[in-house]
Order: C-alpha cells, then structure tokens, then sequence
C-alpha cells in the first residue's frame, strides 16, 4: 500500500488497519479515540514488517527493505521519520511507553522468516514468538490502559497463544512457502515427516499432532486469563475481544477436523464482531 498525496499520515494507518480483514481490528473499534489512535499506528506497522516477508518473493531485497526498517525506526525515535506509519505512531510513542526496543523486536522476529525456515523444538519456536506476539502483546497491553506489572506476563502469554493459533491455521500456507513452524522434534513424536507437510498429505498422524498443538494453545489461553490481574480486566477488554475471536477459529479448526493443509478456515466479519461485542457488552469470552 502506498500512501496517496492527499492521505495524512492517520489516514493511511487507518486503511492499513481495516484493509487487513484482521480479528485485531474488531477489537480496536470499542477503544477512546487516543488509545484506538495508537493501536491502529501501531498495528498498520506490524501489517508493514509483516507484508515484507510475505510479499516481497526476493529474500535478499526483503532483507534490504528489513534493515531500511530499522533505520527508520531509529531516525523516527531521534525525530526524523519518514515514513506515515512512524509519522502517525510517534507522536504516541511516549504516552503509551511505546520503545525502539519493542519495534525492532517485531522487525528481529520478521528478520527470522527469512533465514530460518524450520523449528528444531519448542523453546526455538518460542523465541520467534516472543519477538513476533509476545512484544506486540506487551505494547497493546501498554496501550490498552495497563496499570499493574503482572499484566506485561499476561500479555506475552496471550501473544503466545494466538500465534500458536495463527500457525496451526497456517499451516498449509505456509508449507506452500516452505516453512513449517511446527516443531521438528514434535512432528517425530507423532511421526510426521516434514516432506509430507510440505507435499499437504493429510494422514490420522497429522491430525494428532495437530490436536495436540491445539491443546497446547488451549492451555496458554487458559494460563493467560488466570494471570491477567483483576484491577486491569476494564483496561484490556480489547486483548480480551481478541482471544474469544482467536479461540472461537481455534475451535472452528477443532471442529472442522483441522483441514489446514488444503483451506485457511476464517470467521465472517459479522461473526468478529458479534464476539467482540459479546465481550465489550456483556463481559464474556
């Protein structure tokens, strides 16, 4: 997406945000408009790093365009950014404690799409997930009104889960791409060759390495909640809204018997709605 000479800088990050289709952004709709203003910076550059490794086919130019990232983070951070999604994120950036750190964390995590395409066991797989989820978690939290310590835990452990909920309904697509993030040492477990994830053969071995990821995510959606502290349930109603939409296409998954080699299962933009509603309205997830 490039930015219209008639487009501010709100503008573009807004189109960004809402052009995703994301489950991120239904959540973002029930915010006060400073906190929804910062969110939607914020998330339009996430979209940004992310689009650069799905995009760009060339891993040598995605590369380029990585560290021209972290270039520009820096000089956003000194006062001379470039381009709208800094010019629209920074001037939040202090207000919400957003850091250089946690933005160059997203583009470290994106930096490893490129050089690594298999996960050896699941302390490797959550490395890349703290840089890609569990730091986009943190800012949010930020975001979203945190006032007590506990709740950064939380928010990593929910950025957890719904990357383990974004790569089990992945899956395929990603094998088209080459990579399989499901843990090597787990795929012996229920011996599954990584060939046949990348050829997309379905077999009953898959399914129960894919039941057992899911209950996996589970578990980190349950351990999640059980640490989100009392005094900031209100503030963070947003990540809230996020995990009943991300758990829901969890158990629709579940349910569908995981057909993530061949399909992406999806929830209709009403359904997404309806479920960050459902929390904003009534308090249930």
């Amino acid at each position: 997406m490039t930015q219209s000479p008639s487009m501010t800088p709100q503008e573009y990050v807004q189109e960004k945000a809402a052009s995703s289709g994301s489950s991120f952004y239904y959540a973002f709709l029930f915010l006060p408009p400073h906190r929804r203003a910062a969110i939607t910076a914020f998330y339009a550059f996430c979209r940004e790093i992310d689009d650069v490794v799905d995009e760009v086919p060339d891993p040598g130019v995605a590369a380029t365009k990585l560290a021209w990232w972290q270039s520009e983070v820096q000089r956003a951070f000194e006062g001379t950014a470039q381009h709208p999604v800094m010019l629209a994120l920074m001037p939040c950036a202090h207000e919400f404690g957003i850091q250089a750190s946690h933005l160059l964390s997203v583009i470290e995590g994106c930096q490893m799409d490129l050089t690594q395409t298999r996960y050896l066991d699941y302390p490797g797989l959550q490395r890349y997930c703290h840089l890609v989820a569990g730091v986009v978690g943190e800012v949010a939290a930020r975001i979203f009104g945190q006032s007590q310590d506990q709740t950064t835990t939380y928010a990593h452990t929910l950025g957890l889960a719904f990357q383990l909920t974004n790569i089990i309904r992945d899956v395929g697509e990603d094998a088209v791409r080459g990579r399989i993030y499901l843990p090597i040492n787990e795929l012996q477990l229920f011996e599954v060759k990584a060939q046949e994830i990348l050829q997309r053969q379905d077999s009953p071995r898959f399914q129960a390495l894919m039941r057992y990821q899911a209950a996996r995510a589970h578990e980190l959606y349950e351990q999640a909640f059980g640490l989100l502290p009392p005094a900031d349930k209100r503030s963070q109603k947003p990540g809230l809204m996020m995990a009943s939409i991300y758990r829901t296409l969890l158990r629709e998954i579940e349910s569908a018997q995981f057909p993530v080699l061949h399909q992406r299962v999806r929830l209709t933009p009403l359904r997404k709605f309806w479920l960050a509603w459902k929390v904003q309205a009534l308090g249930r997830f």
